[in-house]
Protein backbone atom coordinates (compact mmCIF):
# COMPACT_ATOMS: atom_id res chain seq x y z
CA UNK A 1 0.00 0.00 0.00
CA UNK A 2 1.33 3.43 -0.94
CA UNK A 3 1.91 6.01 1.74
CA UNK A 4 -0.13 9.23 1.73
CA UNK A 5 3.05 11.15 1.06
CA UNK A 6 3.77 9.20 -2.13
CA UNK A 7 0.18 9.72 -3.31
CA UNK A 8 0.53 13.50 -2.90
CA UNK A 9 3.94 13.50 -4.60
CA UNK A 10 2.44 11.65 -7.57
CA UNK A 11 -0.48 14.09 -7.69
CA UNK A 12 1.91 17.05 -7.66
CA UNK A 13 4.01 15.53 -10.46
CA UNK A 14 0.87 14.89 -12.53
CA UNK A 15 -0.40 18.43 -12.03
CA UNK A 16 2.98 19.92 -12.92
CA UNK A 17 2.80 18.10 -16.27
CA UNK A 18 -0.62 19.63 -16.94
CA UNK A 19 0.71 23.05 -15.98
CA UNK A 20 3.64 22.73 -18.40
CA UNK A 21 1.16 21.87 -21.17
CA UNK A 22 -0.80 25.04 -20.44
CA UNK A 23 -3.82 23.39 -18.84
CA UNK A 24 -5.73 25.81 -16.61
CA UNK A 25 -6.25 24.46 -13.10
CA UNK A 26 -8.96 25.60 -10.73
CA UNK A 27 -9.57 24.94 -7.05
CA UNK A 28 -13.13 25.66 -5.94
CA UNK A 29 -13.56 27.96 -8.93
CA UNK A 30 -10.30 29.91 -8.57
CA UNK A 31 -7.07 29.65 -10.56
CA UNK A 32 -4.60 27.50 -8.60
CA UNK A 33 -1.10 26.11 -8.86
CA UNK A 34 -0.23 22.43 -8.43
CA UNK A 35 1.15 23.21 -4.97
CA UNK A 36 -2.06 24.96 -3.90
CA UNK A 37 -4.17 22.03 -5.07
CA UNK A 38 -2.02 19.40 -3.37
CA UNK A 39 -1.91 21.45 -0.17
CA UNK A 40 -5.71 21.72 -0.17
CA UNK A 41 -6.07 17.98 -0.71
CA UNK A 42 -3.63 17.26 2.12
CA UNK A 43 -5.35 19.67 4.51
CA UNK A 44 -8.87 18.45 3.95
CA UNK A 45 -10.48 17.43 7.22
CA UNK A 46 -13.80 16.24 5.92
CA UNK A 47 -14.79 16.01 2.31
CA UNK A 48 -13.22 15.11 -0.92
CA UNK A 49 -12.06 17.01 -3.98
CA UNK A 50 -13.70 15.90 -7.21
CA UNK A 51 -11.84 16.33 -10.48
CA UNK A 52 -13.61 17.75 -13.49
CA UNK A 53 -11.84 17.59 -16.85
CA UNK A 54 -12.88 20.06 -19.55
CA UNK A 55 -11.99 18.92 -23.05
CA UNK A 56 -11.59 21.02 -26.17
CA UNK A 57 -13.19 19.97 -29.51
CA UNK A 58 -10.03 18.03 -30.44
CA UNK A 59 -10.36 15.91 -27.30
CA UNK A 60 -7.43 17.44 -25.39
CA UNK A 61 -7.70 18.51 -21.78
CA UNK A 62 -8.31 22.25 -21.72
CA UNK A 63 -8.78 22.74 -17.99
CA UNK A 64 -8.88 20.76 -14.80
CA UNK A 65 -11.07 21.79 -11.86
CA UNK A 66 -10.96 20.47 -8.31
CA UNK A 67 -14.16 21.05 -6.34
CA UNK A 68 -14.64 20.34 -2.65
CA UNK A 69 -17.78 18.23 -2.77
CA UNK A 70 -18.34 18.50 0.99
CA UNK A 71 -18.60 22.28 0.66
CA UNK A 72 -21.73 22.00 -1.46
CA UNK A 73 -23.51 19.78 1.04
CA UNK A 74 -24.70 16.25 0.95
CA UNK A 75 -28.06 14.86 0.05
CA UNK A 76 -30.45 15.03 2.94
CA UNK A 77 -31.00 11.79 4.76
CA UNK A 78 -34.67 11.13 5.15
CA UNK A 79 -36.03 8.84 7.84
Amino acid sequence: MRSEESVYRELYAELEKYERKGVDMLLDGYQASPLQIVTACMAKEEGTYMRDYVMNPEGNIESLAFTNVKQYGQAEITP
